[in-house]
């Protein structure tokens, strides 16, 4: 078939409307789940400080009918600390790149700040899962606070080092001071790890109810807890079979856990978390602060202080080297 002589197509039209979706796709995780869980306290200066306490051991409490008991020796809280740190991200837009009419967004400069924004909340849950002692800072050197690693000294276990010590890692001192020693090599995450991590943190007193890991060993624990795939189908036969072969909730002889996959986590620890018992302190919350104005141009700074609170450690566990 030939096309008539004249006839108007669109190949070589002048004046064509472009076809740009007003939708941008992003596909960036976001997901925190450790920021997302831990409770909110408030800084009042870059140190700062709260207590944690224990009950004595139990023990045969008989008494004499009529006697005068003595007082029994207190002990006294624990004093510890942590440094706040301060994150931020800057956006600078040209006057004419905020006038310009863009696909997707109102304004270029509203846009690239709700973008850092979820970057800057990746960078928080990524630093408080890391491995850092707190740092007091100084002059060109920037405060550092604990991160989760230095807060875990009870309830620890490594299964790294192989095929054993002197390779295995060791636990920080748990105030914050110190980092956790990374073991020679990784070892596989096991079963028996995990009860381990989890009996002791029973013995301690704790009773974590979340485990969060790596994608690796999300999917290490999904084997280990599940021999065949399970084939469900609908009651009702509507929807098609699925095959589950994933596992979201263990149920240990200590309590029933969460398990949570962390993109930004050390994919060699796997943390058993009580969040009742861990807070994010802010000397100043998040926010968004415009800066001078020095030419044809916006800027904007978002910033936050920030400083992680462990509220006592025995109540969490450490399966590291992993």
């Amino acid at each position: 078939m030939t096309v008539p002589t004249n006839t108007r197509t669109v190949y070589g039209a002048i004046g064509i409307r472009e076809d740009l979706s007003n939708i941008i796709y992003n596909i960036s995780p976001t997901e925190t789940p450790f920021l997302s869980g831990c409770g909110r306290e408030t800084a009042d200066n870059t140190f700062f400080e709260w207590q944690t306490d224990d009950l004595t051991t139990a023990a045969a409490n008989r008494s004499l009918e009529g006697n005068d008991p003595a007082s029994l020796a207190v002990a006294e809280p624990t004093r510890v600390g942590n440094y706040t740190q301060i994150s931020v991200k800057a956006v600078q837009t040209s006057g004419t790149a905020e006038a310009v009419d863009f696909a997707g967004r109102r304004s270029s400069q509203a846009y690239q700040l709700a973008k850092r924004a979820k970057e800057m909340k990746r960078d928080m849950e990524k630093m408080l899962m890391d491995n850092v002692a707190r740092n007091a800072g100084a002059a060109g050197t920037a405060r550092v606070t604990a991160g989760l690693p230095a807060w875990i000294a009870a309830n620890y276990h490594s299964l790294g080092g192989a095929p054993s010590p002197p390779g295995l890692g060791s636990a920080s001192s748990g105030n914050g001071t110190d980092t956790a020693s990374d073991a020679t090599s990784t070892g596989t995450l096991t079963e028996a790890g995990m009860k381990t991590v989890i009996k002791e943190c029973f013995d301690n007193g704790g009773t974590p109810d979340t485990i969060l890991v790596g994608s690796s060993n999300k999917q290490v624990i999904s084997a280990l807890t599940q021999s065949v795939s399970e084939l469900r189908t609908a009651a009702d036969k509507a929807t098609p079979a699925s095959v589950v072969a994933s596992v979201d909730v263990y149920v240990s002889d200590f309590g029933t856990f969460k398990i949570i996959p962390d993109r930004f986590q050390r994919a060699r620890d796997c943390w058993f978390i009580d969040f009742d018992f861990w807070a994010v302190a802010y000397l100043r919350p998040f926010r968004t602060e415009t800066l001078a104005k020095t030419g044809d141009s916006i800027k904007q700074m978002l910033v936050a202080e920030y400083g992680l609170m462990s509220k006592n450690q025995k109540a969490n566990g450490f399966l590291a080297d992993v």
